[in-house]
């Protein structure tokens, strides 16, 4: 199960490597989603690493998040560069290669590709499989990670398909100690 307090499971994986921390919150409302984005952006400043806010264009300029992360039925790619210029990295998350090719023309900066496997956190997804990080790595120039249900057992078979990068929730925020289980997965990256 992972924690409700994102900001110590954040601390956690920064000390263990996390490069990136991206904020994902469906159900809060405008004013907590705001109080806990903000506290995470201090802690990716002082961490050293990366804050991205999922789906939230106005939060992430209000906190000075590094990038927006947008899925298949949020706002397009050129919607939200328009919203956000240039300074700010733009993610999509892509289920198919033509949705991947249509991102990278778009002008997203990375891509998430998945989900690979099953995952808790989107159950109504249906898993892409391994092969689409073969496609997506012989057709796609921009950074991409592999998403959905990854996890220390199955991440030899993502990196063996070519992914450099993956994304994670439950493996490390529901992990007893989530520091140690962000320093295994940075200890397994390329």
């Amino acid at each position: 199960m992972v924690p409700e307090d994102p900001v110590p499971v954040a601390l956690a994986a920064i000390r263990g490597g996390a490069d990136v921390i991206q904020w994902r919150d469906k159900s809060s409302g405008e004013r907590e989603f705001l109080e806990t984005a903000q506290f995470l952006r201090e802690c990716t400043r002082r961490g050293g690493a990366l804050f991205v806010v999922n789906d939230r264009v106005e939060a992430a300029l209000r906190v000075g998040a590094d990038g927006i992360h947008v899925g298949h039925e949020d706002l397009p790619v050129r919607q939200v560069r328009a919203q956000v210029g240039p300074g700010v990295l733009i993610g999509r998350s892509t289920h198919s290669l033509e949705e991947a090719l249509q991102a990278q023309a778009d002008g997203a900066d990375y891509l998430g590709v998945g989900p690979v496997f099953s995952t808790p956190t989107k159950p109504a997804y249906r898993p892409v499989g391994l092969d689409l990080l073969d496609q997506v790595r012989a057709h796609i120039q921009i950074p991409w990670f592999a998403i959905g249900g990854i996890d220390l057992q199955n991440l030899p078979l993502v990196l063996s398909k070519g992914a450099a990068r993956v994304a994670v929730v439950r493996a490390v925020a529901a992990a007893s100690d989530p520091e140690a289980a962000a320093r295994a997965f940075k200890g397994l990256l390329p």
